[in-house]
């Protein structure tokens, strides 16, 4: 397997950076954000990018006017995005809707799609180019909400980027707004999903009481100290059919009916492991799986109502140690992380908003190698944001993180359709984990490693 670095450069002209407002009049009032909302892991922010090809039906329409006056209609109905945070006694978080408005750049790129190569994955080059991060904006108190640039491209394509604050909304959420802007950029006069506020519904309850195990919130009690001084490398990895049924193989036949992304996820996290190679036996490794509320084992009697767009998910923990995973085949890794999301249930999501009154929004213990995130976004459904241009060649997130994985729906230039895997790992535990992936799927004559970058 070869590992491709993109070498890629191009130049961005921007605009100067401007706030965009409500197109009319909206509440002023302070709005509570949940005690799922407002945890101390979630207030940073996330990009994430959705990219177009040229379409010639659209052959002397700009994108960027367009999105830009659909902006402003969509934050009529989306008005707390037009606000800021602030914080209250305790750390809790509310919004002040006091439509100062969200930061929108228009820019253009001296490159082409083609440019990118046949297929479209991360790590993106330049990327710090397709979403600037304007000075003395990034800060999650007293900030804007959202950052987003759109960016012409010389063959008529363009790029969508946007930066979102965490505390506001998951990716199931922020894909519900994306959707609705692009509605009204296709002539909709409002989003087809109405948004919904109802926070409450994630408060704490009165009095709180933590009636579940939260280990994902608690330090790990065997690891290294590890020496954090190295060099990262971003990976996606695209896995179709062929290779999700090669992992299905390693596992005995009981296990036909396990869901893929839940086997996908116990072979990632055991070859991971190995390619970390800790010195540590009794390292702890933690596996939080991320389960939404609107769906599922997690999902509320009655139901979260349509429209609504806040965080709603929790990440209950598989624990074991390095030799113990390295050790076992895959099905030890798969009864851990199903035994951890069986536990979250509704109780378990209203244990996590009273734990964080009561214990002061702790926040994971990201600070250690043996800590990974699983998030499955592939119901989030980027891609399908059509803001009059078709569908995204491209919808997601940017990049993975050494703390986390993250899965993305991917059709490839052959159109075959899988998940995309987004990964960061130290340099020498990438070339590790390529080769073990490699190991298993050249037998079936397919390399899996799409891209990487240092």
């Amino acid at each position: 397997m070869t590992l491709q670095t993109s070498s890629l450069v191009f130049k961005v002209k921007r605009n100067p950076p401007e706030l965009v407002t409500p197109a009319n009049p909206t509440p002023k009032e302070l709005k509570l954000l949940s005690d799922i909302d407002d945890q101390t892991s979630l207030r940073c922010h996330i990009p994430l990018v959705t990219i177009y090809r040229h379409n010639p039906s659209m052959e002397g329409k700009d994108p960027v006017e367009a999105i830009r006056q659909a902006l402003s209609k969509t934050l009529v109905f989306y008005y707390p995005f037009a606000g800021r945070l602030r914080e209250g006694p305790n750390g809790k978080l509310m919004v002040d809707c006091n439509g100062e408005g969200v930061i929108f750049i228009e820019a253009d790129a001296d490159v082409t799609l083609d440019q990118f190569g046949v297929d479209l994955y991360p790590p993106f080059p330049c990327f710090d180019q397709l979403l600037y991060d304007v000075p003395g904006s990034d800060g999650v108190i007293n900030s804007p909400l959202l950052l987003i640039q759109v960016t012409r491209l010389q063959c008529g394509g363009f790029i969508f980027a946007v930066r979102l604050n965490h505390a506001m909304s998951d990716a199931i959420g922020m894909s519900q707004f994306m959707k609705g802007l692009a509605e009204i950029a296709r002539g909709e006069p409002k989003p087809l999903i109405l948004p919904v506020w109802h926070r409450e519904l994630l408060f704490a309850r009165d009095p709180p009481r933590i009636t579940c195990i939260h280990n994902e919130y608690e330090k790990p009690q065997l690891h290294d100290n590890n020496n954090n001084n190295f060099i990262l490398q971003h990976s996606s990895f695209f896995f179709g059919p062929k290779e999700l049924a090669s992992i299905h193989r390693l596992l005995p036949n009981h296990h036909s009916k396990s869901s893929t992304s839940d086997i996908l996820t116990a072979f990632l996290w055991r070859c991971r492991t190995i390619a970390l190679q800790p010195e540590n036996p009794n390292h702890e490794f933690r596996l939080l799986n991320v389960l939404n509320a609107r769906y599922g084992r997690s999902s509320f009697n009655p139901p979260l109502p349509e429209g609504f767009y806040g965080n709603a998910y929790v990440t209950p923990a598989a624990i074991t140690t390095a030799e113990k995973l390295c050790n076992n085949p895959v099905e030890y890794a798969l009864g851990l992380m199903k035994k951890a999301k069986n536990e979250g249930t509704e109780e378990y999501v209203h244990s996590v908003a009273d734990l964080m009154v009561i214990k002061g929004r702790p926040s994971y213990f990201y600070n250690d190698i043996g800590y990974l995130e699983v998030s499955d976004l592939t119901k989030a459904r980027f891609r399908d944001v059509d803001f009059g241009w078709g569908k995204a060649a491209y919808g997601g997130v940017c990049q993975g993180y050494l703390s986390s994985i993250l899965y993305v729906p991917y059709t490839n230039s052959k159109g075959v359709e899988g998940i995309m895997v987004l990964t960061c790992l130290p340099t020498k535990a990438m070339e590790r984990f390529g080769k073990k992936l490699d190991d298993l799927f050249k037998i079936k004559g397919k390399s899996q490693i799409l891209r990487s970058h240092i």
